[in-house]
């Protein structure tokens, strides 16, 4: 069986991490079953014995506080040292909450409205065309309505990824420079501007870079670098002292690392270098995390917009960002809404309490990242859940299996 570190030392040649931990509890005091906590340990590690991903940690928080936190497997492929609690993880779309939170921070300002148009902050949106394909060919269309901050955070903006797509402007995305780590997000945000839209602003869930759109006008709006504005109104005030778009030298052995090829398929597996600080400070996905800081995230989210004193976002604006924001009217695209699920500001939301082929609560959000990290808040049950691997293909595997287990511990 593969150990489990529960509680382990800083690693040789650094200094403890910053983040002070969330207060633990016996599950059983947290209406948490600790057999099927157990078990749901168990599960994690006979995957990584068959080799589905290297390592992973669980982390398990009832009633604001943690009743079940393991760390699993090893950090990385190519070395012996075991998966830790302070593992270093790239979150890819998982920051796009948080950038999400940001944004709405300054809409709580007066800075700016859910309605105002992209183009009031970048003006070069004012007149990207809308790419209608006809007779085989990609004719530019003047779309209906502007593009909106609102359509932005819950991907309605018409904008897309290169990898959610095989049609003609995902095409263009893939032959541009959209995905260079040496822009800046100025350049970034005029590039993908100068994209054709796949469909008219509002019509469409199309998963998309516009959370990196938000993040330049966040820039445009504070005078700041993304990274900066984050620190200052996110980070420092919950004290997420290991989260940033890199990581410094010194913490290079806390690493977590995936499988050189695909234990599934043997693609290469290609990651970004966590050391390396990009020009590009990605909105939708540049992040790198520990599960105790996202932990802190969740639970300040969870606590209604506030952790140990500090007020991050206002109540009923956090309501207003877990609520689902597509109605029946939106044309869902892509696999990444499960059935009975839409989508709200920055987070999924779920809808239904059947339909989706996992268990969980009408009312909880959550968000992913591509490398296989997960997260929810369950408000009904008083719950949330940070899961951390880096196995990218994977991820739909690992973070159905984590919602399973998770729910049979709740009594």
């Amino acid at each position: 069986m593969t150990a489990t570190a529960t509680a382990p030392a800083a690693p040789q040649g650094t200094s403890a991490p910053q983040t002070p931990p969330l207060p633990e509890a016996r599950p059983e005091t947290l209406g948490l079953s600790r057999p099927r906590l157990q078990v749901l340990s168990e599960a994690f590690e006979r995957e990584i014995d068959k080799g589905t991903v290297p390592g992973v940690t669980v982390l398990v928080a009832r009633r604001g506080q943690i009743g079940w936190f393991e760390a699993l497997g090893r950090q990385s492929p190519t070395s012996a040292a075991p998966m830790a609690r302070d593992s270093i993880f790239r979150v890819f779309s998982m920051t796009k909450p948080i950038v999400s939170v940001g944004i709405m921070a300054l809409v709580e300002d007066g800075h700016l409205l859910l309605s105002d148009a992209v183009a009031k902050f970048i003006p070069e949106f004012a007149d990207q065309k809308v790419g209608v394909v006809s007779a085989g060919k990609l004719e530019l269309v003047p779309p209906r309505r502007p593009m909106t901050v609102q359509d932005l955070l819950r991907h309605t903006s018409g904008l897309t990824y290169e990898h959610q797509g095989d049609g003609p402007v995902h095409k263009l995305y893939q032959e541009s420079r959209v995905r260079s780590r040496k822009i800046t997000n100025a350049e970034h945000a005029a590039l993908v501007a100068s994209l054709p839209l796949v469909c008219h602003p509002g019509d469409e869930f199309n998963y998309s870079r516009s959370t990196d759109v938000l993040g330049r006008i966040i820039e445009v709006v504070s005078g700041q670098s993304l990274g900066t504005f984050l620190t200052e109104r996110i980070l420092a005030p919950l004290q997420m002292a290991e989260t940033g778009f890199a990581t410094s030298e010194a913490k290079a052995n806390r690493l977590a690392e995936p499988f050189a090829a695909d234990p599934w398929t043997r693609d290469k597996v290609a990651l970004f270098n966590m050391l390396e600080q990009p020009v590009m400070e990605s909105g939708g996905g540049g992040l790198v995390s520990t599960t105790m800081d996202y932990a802190r995230f969740c639970l300040m989210l969870r606590n209604g917009g506030t952790l140990d004193g500090n007020r991050i976002i206002g109540r009923k604006t956090l309501e207003l960002m877990a609520s689902d924001h597509l109605g029946p009217h939106v044309v869902t695209n892509g696999t990444l809404l499960s059935p009975g699920h839409g989508f709200g500001l920055g987070f999924a939301v779920r809808r239904e309490a059947g339909i989706a082929p996992f268990p969980g609560s009408v009312g909880q959000y959550f968000w992913s990242g591509i490398a296989g990290t997960f997260f929810w808040i369950d408000p009904k049950e008083d719950l949330f859940a940070v899961f951390m691997s880096q196995g990218p293909g994977q991820r739909d595997y690992t973070r159905t299996l984590v919602r399973d287990l998770v729910y049979a511990a709740v009594d």
